[in-house]
Formats: C-alpha cells, structure tokens, sequence
C-alpha cells in the first residue's frame, strides 16, 4: 500500500510532480516526451499557438493523462502550480475568460473550436470551451493526510462509490466545509478526471485524495492512530445530531444504493443515520455527505469556541 511507504521526505507529493503508477486510469506517466508545463511561443503568455494541427481524437486511447474541462475545473487545475500541464485547448471566448489565469501560467494554447473539443470528448460533454491535459496530481501518503486532520477537519472516506457525479459533488463539499483529505477504493471507484472534475467544481485541485487497496486495513491504521470513525447508516437508531466530531475523526460513506459493505460497516466505531422530516427517509451519497460535513463543521466550531 501507498500509505505504508517509508524513507521518502516531509515534501507533500499530492502537490507535487507526476503520478505514480495508478490502476484503473489513475496512472501518472510521461505521453511522448510533453510532461510539464509547455513554454510560451513568441506571442508570449496566454497567446494561441500557431500554425498547429487540428486536435486528435484521444479519447480511447490510455496515455496516463488526466483530462480536465470545464472552467471552474480547468480554472482550478491551472491555479495549482504543482498540477503540471501538458496541452491546453480553448476556444476564443474560454481564452477571454481565464486570460489572466492563463496569463499567469503561461500556458500556450491550442485554439479550438467547440465542433473540435466535442470530437474529442463527445457531443452531450459540457466542456464550456475548454479542456486540459496535464499530469494527475502525486498520491498523497496516509501519514500526511493524519497529520492534515489536526487543522483540516475530518477525513473523508468513500467506500466503492463508482458515479463520477457523486463523487465529484463529495469533492466539493468536502471542499466547502473542511476536510483533511478524501480516502477511496483503489479500485470501483471512477478515474480522478473527467466527468469527476467537473462535478467537483474545481475541488479535485483542492483536497488530497489517496486511493488505498484495502479500505478496511486503512480504517483499523486511523483507529490504532486515535481516529473515530463514523459510518453513514440509514437504517442506525443513532442520530448524527449527536456527534461531536471532536478530535481526530472520520467519515465513512458508502456506495449509492448498496451503502456500506458489511465489512466496511463493522470496522466503524458507529453507525449514525440523518435525521429527515420529510417522506423520504434517505439521501444519496453526495447529499449524505454534504449534510454530514456541515454538521462536523459547526460541532466543531461550536466545540472550540466553549474550550
């Protein structure tokens, strides 16, 4: 497992260089020698490049890339200096929007046309002009992501959620209400790109995601570190009202439809379940973590403003 590596240095490597080898289009390699940022042309920073080929279709092809689109993703991805770009496509208007992002990059771009960006990721993708390639951000180590969790809020912990939807929406609350870090299955679970980014609105950028082989055996290390970690259960009789979420804490969420995997379950400290009002009695993943990350936030909050 990543999270068990020893004898590498205190730098963060979830911001930092290429991607280690990671299954399932999560992998992080060189494409045909364009790793990195590319320099700037004669026009200087943010200016089109010329003279250039019409976009390949890449679309079925695995080179190890992560392809983002959309503004707030893409926008995202740029501002993280330690997410190494490799191709940036936009049309005319995308350019004027991001100019002073681009600017400050100094990406080159590849000017395209909206026919050319829905050739390349299908016509119902909702790219507003823009698509990224670049190197996947360097997986983070477990014992970062503890030591994160004394000033960042919670961990949060996905088990087997595959829509790349719900995924990203749990990026982005995570995002909005305080997290240490996202933790998920290695494999069933979607590629960090995409569909995933653009849901995410940017967060993917934002909070260090570690993809672990064995969800269970990484539950038993947070707990031997002093973690209480507490599962969403519909079906629980303990409210999730009645958290603290004081000290070191995380949460674990299970896959839409199915929930928790009875192993999953049991390694939990508890089970809580959200109290609804209305004539449906569960939410979907996303939604369940969203509520769940506002409520650690504001026990948190309260709790340290009695101490």
């Amino acid at each position: 497992m990543k999270d068990s590596r020893a004898g590498k240095s205190d730098r963060k490597p979830w911001q930092k260089g290429p991607g280690a080898k990671r299954p399932g289009g999560h992998s992080g390699g060189q494409s045909g020698g364009r790793g990195g940022d590319r320099p700037s042309g004669p026009g200087g920073p943010g200016r089109s490049g010329h003279g250039r080929q019409p976009p390949v279709a890449r679309r079925d092809i695995d080179d190890g890339l992560v392809r983002i689109f959309g503004s707030h993703a893409v926008e995202a991805a740029l501002n993280n200096k330690h997410r190494r770009v490799v191709r940036l496509l936009a049309t005319e208007n995308a350019e004027i929007r991001l100019a002073e992002v681009i600017a400050a990059r100094r990406v080159l771009i590849d000017r395209a046309t909206p026919g050319d960006l829905d050739h390349l990721l299908g016509p119902d993708t909702v790219h507003q002009g823009l698509l990224l390639e670049a190197q996947p951000l360097e997986e983070p180590l477990l014992a970062e992501l503890i030591a994160r969790a004394k000033t960042h809020g919670p961990l949060v912990l996905l088990d087997h959620v595959t829509d790349p939807h719900n995924f990203g929406a749990v990026l982005r609350s995570a995002a909005a209400f305080g997290t240490a870090g996202l933790i998920m299955t290695r494999r069933h679970s979607p590629p960090l790109n995409g569909v995933l980014a653009k849901a995410a609105s940017g967060a993917l950028d934002l909070v260090p995601v570690l993809p672990v082989q064995n969800l269970a055996k990484t539950m038993e290390d947070l707990k031997a570190q002093g973690f209480q970690l507490i599962g969403l259960e519909g079906a629980s009789d303990v409210r999730l009202e009645d958290q603290s979420f004081e000290g070191p804490c995380a949460i674990v969420l299970g896959a839409e439809g199915k929930g928790l995997r009875e192993l999953t379950a049991q390694t939990c400290d508890r089970l809580v379940s959200i109290t609804t009002g209305g004539s449906l009695h569960s939410l979907n993943v996303s939604n369940a973590a969203a509520v769940t990350l506002h409520w650690a936030a504001i026990s948190r909050k309260r709790a340290g403003a009695t101490t």
